[in-house]
């Protein structure tokens, strides 16, 4: 059952009061989870058991997704604005300098903190900003037709949709390699939350021209990449590692775009693995 927690954050309207939906379970150095655009909290689902096992788990709905508002009026969706909400966000739950997985987005706003210095550890799952501009199209452009044809399905067909493995391979299967693992709940609740996401547009709004060209230095950082990644191709990782030379680089064999449902054993092993390389992790 998700909780919310509200805080302050400053904005060129001055003080503005952003609330985060999340979910909080487990023991151990925390280990906090962003997902993917169009997403929510619950992509981490079948791998929250095996990471809570090892860490306090803080799995998040990003600001305008999942059950978190949007973020004020005004407010770009940017690194800039995010990150900060991110960092306030863990100081007002009393977590500090947690461990950080990310997919997609999540993996971009997890390097981004890895960056800044704000946590201990980053595994970033297929992480955005490492495309060429028109590969950076291509999945924007899945994306928003993703996002319209959730929008343009009544609810009772979604629902009917998802009680076949040929219906939720129509409905995920530009994210999941194996869509038929999914189950019909979770294909409902996630296109639902991809087709009224207030964040949505102004998410990808935020990344046009982005590209991630720091080191992360100082930090365990790994990021891996699904082999059947249909939405960033996993030639993205190569240029990852580039950039940040310190990080190892891991294959996900038989894993799409979201690999947390197509191989929850191996993501749990890769993300606490990571953590294990930090310091005391």
């Amino acid at each position: 059952m998700a909780e919310k927690v509200s805080f302050t954050i400053d904005s060129t309207r001055g003080n503005r009061t952003v609330s985060v939906a999340y979910e909080r379970t487990g023991a151990g150095e925390p280990l906090l989870l962003l997902h993917g655009v169009g997403h929510h909290r619950q992509a981490w689902d079948p791998v929250i058991s095996a990471l809570a096992a090892e860490r306090e788990v803080i799995a998040v709905d990003l600001p305008g997704f999942g059950e978190s508002p949007a973020l004020p009026e005004g407010s770009p969706y940017d690194l800039a604005t995010v990150v900060p909400v991110l960092d306030s966000m863990c100081a007002a739950l009393g977590i500090e300098h947690p461990h950080v997985a990310g997919n997609s987005l999540g993996g971009l706003l997890a390097l981004e903190l890895g960056r800044a210095g704000r946590v201990r550890s980053v595994t970033a799952l297929s992480p955005a900003g490492f495309w060429t501009e028109g590969e950076r199209r291509y999945a924007f452009g899945t994306l928003r037709g993703m996002r319209l044809g959730a929008k343009s399905l009544p609810l009772p067909v979604i629902e009917r949709m998802s009680r076949t493995a040929a219906g939720r391979a129509a409905l995920t299967s530009s994210i999941y390699a194996k869509p038929a693992r999914r189950s019909p709940e979770a294909v409902v609740a996630e296109t639902v939350a991809l087709r009224d996401a207030p964040g949505f547009a102004p998410t990808l709004a935020a990344g046009l021209g982005l590209r991630f060209t720091d080191d992360v230095p100082g930090i365990p950082v790994t990021v891996a990449w699904g082999s059947r990644d249909r939405l960033l191709p996993r030639r993205q990782g190569v240029r990852a590692k580039h950039t940040i030379p310190g990080a190892r680089l891991v294959r996900l064999p038989g894993c799409g775009h979201v690999p947390m449902n197509d191989d929850p054993a191996l993501v749990a092993r890769v993300v606490l693995d990571t953590g294990r390389r930090a310091a005391g992790g």
